[in-house]
């Protein structure tokens, strides 16, 4: 599986982003976005299924993000909205071959290349 993170780029507070991934349209289980800030360890956003029938969000992301991923062009998106400067950070897209959402990173096996966001006060 193949990933590549895009949409990354330089956003006032309050702003949105839409984050893409396409994932050459091999079928996981899971799909996935993590972040990671500078000194901080890669924590999780959001997951869903494969299928789409289950989708978990982090704290932070709940109610502000959301996680979607159209089949027709194999690719995995996060839309986030009313970002805040603590939102600052390289967001990956990730995917796991078993089944069950999972928060760890440890527990997915593909990472695309990651993509900045920053979110200026």
């Amino acid at each position: 599986v193949q990933l590549q993170a895009s949409g990354g780029g330089l956003v006032q507070a309050g702003g949105s982003l839409r984050l893409s991934c396409p994932d050459s349209g091999r079928i996981v289980s899971v799909v996935s976005w993590f972040r990671q800030a500078p000194g901080k360890e890669r924590e999780f956003v959001a997951a869903m299924t494969w299928r789409g029938d289950r989708k978990l969000y982090s704290d932070s992301a709940k109610g502000r993000f959301t996680i979607s991923r159209d089949n027709r062009n194999n690719t995995l998106y996060l839309r986030m909205n009313s970002l805040s400067p603590e939102d600052t950070a390289v967001y990956y897209c990730a995917a796991r071959r078993s089944s069950g959402i999972r928060t760890s990173s440890a527990d997915y096996d593909y990472w695309g290349q990651g993509t900045q966001v920053t979110v200026s006060s």
